[in-house]
């Protein structure tokens, strides 16, 4: 069995493999394809996960926030454009999800006349910004909602075979 980490600066991999009280070797029995060696190098810091490393790291921990959490800190392309996500209770993600929605209703007509010429002018750049931020946090609040449901089916707390079936259509 090994031993302990006593390091004080541990990353959200190993955070999270030791909350599940896996040693390295265990983990790599859990995360298909993923050596104790190289799951070292990543919760040290010598080297980055690679994409389908947290993929089964997010998998096998029942942990899909995981994905997240590097597409928006450690991928390139993902720090510009994903934001990251936090794992919300349901009942805070539908209360954000309807006020952005009442918003973004009030805000709906301005947006039309905003864009109906095709162009924005200097004097509509103000309230377009404003109503795009508030699509961006409808946005973000779709995908909490959808990091939700990913944990909750991990964790088998919903039916994963019924939530498919009824998600195929």
């Amino acid at each position: 069995m090994g031993r302990a980490s006593t390091r004080q600066n541990k990353n959200i991999y190993q955070l999270r493999r030791e909350e599940l009280g896996l040693t390295r070797e265990k983990a790599s029995d859990v995360v298909a394809a993923v050596s104790p060696e190289r799951i070292e190098k990543i919760e040290s810091g010598k080297s980055l996960a690679h994409p389908d490393e947290v993929l089964a790291m997010a998998d096998g921990y029942r942990m899909p926030e995981l994905c997240n959490y590097y597409c928006a800190n450690e991928c390139p392309i993902g720090q510009r454009y994903v934001p990251e996500i936090k794992v919300k209770d349901l009942s805070q993600i539908v209360l954000e999800m309807l006020a952005s929605l009442n918003s973004m209703d009030r805000a709906k007509n301005r947006l039309i006349e905003i864009t109906a010429d095709g162009s924005i002018e200097e004097d509509e750049i103000r309230d377009f910004v404003r109503i795009q931020e508030e699509l961006e946090k409808i946005s973000v609040t779709v995908e909490t909602l959808q990091l939700w449901v990913e944990k909750k089916l991990a964790d088998k707390e919903i039916n994963a075979d019924l939530y498919n079936e009824h998600k195929k259509g």
